[in-house]
C-alpha cells in the first residue's frame, strides 16, 4: 500500500494519497487545494485516482474538488449530511477572506456509515462521526483486514477536537462520535488528523482534555 500525506492549502489541510501498487487504484482524502502537487504525487507512483473523498465539506477540505477531477478522475465523494455546508461555499470563502469562490461542483455519490470504498487490496472504511460538521466522516484504512490507520479530518487532532461553534453540532456530539466511533479502536491505531501532527488512539484515550473532562 502506498501512503503520502501533504499539507495543502493557506490552511495546511492534511491531504492523504493512498494507492495499491499492483492495480494503480487510488483514493485522494481531502484534496482541497493544491491540485498540481496533489496531481504530481499520482502520477511520481504510478496512481490514477478512483475516489475523490472527503471528511467534510469546508472550503480547505473540499474546495478543490472540480478542479481535482477534471485534473486526475475519480468519483467525488460526501457524505449527504454536508451537502448544505458545500453548497455555501461562496460564504465560507468570505469567512476567511478568499479573494476567489471555488464553483460547487457536481457530487457524484453519497457517503455512509459503514461504507467500504476499495482500491486494489486495500480498503476505506466511512465512519460517520458527526459533530465537526453534521457531516463530518472519518475513515478506517484496512488492508488484509487489518486497520492500519484512521484518518479523522477535523473530528479528532492531537490534543485536541474540532470546532462545533460552525452551526448545527455541539462539543457532546463531537465526543460522543469521538468515543463511540474511533476509541472503539486499539491503543496502537495511528491518527492522521486534518491538520497538525499525528498521533495515537491510545494518547487520546488517556490525555486528550475533552474526551477525559470531569
Amino acid at each position: 500500500m502506498i501512503v503520502e500525506h501533504l499539507a495543502v492549502g493557506a490552511l495546511a489541510c492534511t491531504c492523504t494519497i493512498l494507492g495499491d501498487e499492483t492495480t494503480g487504484e487510488a483514493i485522494v482524502v481531502d484534496g482541497g487545494d493544491d491540485v498540481p502537487a496533489i496531481a504530481e504525487r499520482l502520477r511520481a507512483r504510478g496512481l490514477r485516482a478512483k475516489f475523490l473523498v472527503h471528511t467534510h465539506a469546508h472550503i480547505d477540505h473540499i474546495g478543490a474538488l472540480g478542479e481535482l477531477r477534471d485534473t486526475c478522475g475519480g468519483s467525488a465523494l460526501l457524505h449527504p449530511a454536508d451537502l448544505p455546508l458545500y453548497a455555501a461555499l461562496a460564504m465560507q470563502a468570505q469567512w476567511i477572506g478568499l479573494a476567489r469562490i471555488p464553483p460547487v461542483v457536481r457530487i457524484d455519490a453519497d457517503l455512509h456509515d459503514g461504507d467500504a470504498l476499495t482500491a486494489g487490496a486495500l480498503t476505506l472504511r466511512c465512519l460517520h462521526t458527526p459533530g465537526h460538521t453534521p457531516g463530518s466522516t472519518s475513515f478506517a484504512v484496512e488492508l488484509a483486514g487489518t486497520t492500519t490507520m484512521l484518518l479523522t479530518g477535523d473530528t479528532l487532532f492531537a490534543g485536541s477536537v474540532g470546532r462545533w461553534d460552525l452551526g448545527g453540532t455541539s462539543l457532546a456530539d463531537i465526543v460522543s462520535s469521538i468515543n463511540e466511533k474511533l476509541l472503539a479502536y486499539a491503543d496502537p491505531t495511528v491518527v492522521i488528523p486534518g491538520h497538525g501532527p499525528a498521533t495515537t488512539i491510545g494518547i487520546e484515550r488517556r490525555e486528550n482534555p475533552y474526551l477525559n473532562a470531569r
